[in-house]
């Protein structure tokens, strides 16, 4: 389970993710990451189109054991905001598949940012 301190609670956190971050979209999910200098906060967001309640927090609970074992193998950057959006095809998605696209989508929206 995700630390308290690592949990995103506060709305201003969700915007400053999704409006102003980098996103990088799957079949399943999509992740929004923006740069921050404190610590790695997470946060979901899993909508009624993935399904009824039952369905919505079996994705989150999946969801959020996939993101702490990325963090916990040390998988995700120090710092910032990361939102993982779920999709409706995230309902029925294998865990294999859920990891594989939530580590593609973290590998592309938080490497630094090319300056041509």
């Amino acid at each position: 389970m995700l630390a308290r301190d690592q949990r995103m609670r506060r709305g201003h956190d969700f915007a400053t993710a999704v409006r102003s971050g980098r996103r990088a979209g799957s079949r399943t999910l999509v992740c929004h990451w923006a740069d921050a200098e404190d610590s790695l906060r997470v946060g979901f967001v899993v909508s009624k189109a993935v399904g009824n309640s039952v369905v919505r927090n079996r994705v989150k609970r999946r969801l959020r054991h996939d993101v702490d074992s990325l963090v916990r193998r040390g998988a995700t950057p120090a710092s910032g905001l990361l939102v993982v959006r779920a999709l409706p095809a995230s309902a029925d998605a294998t865990s294999a598949d859920l990891m594989a696209d939530l580590e593609r989508g973290l590998q592309r929206v938080s490497r630094p940012r090319e300056r041509v």
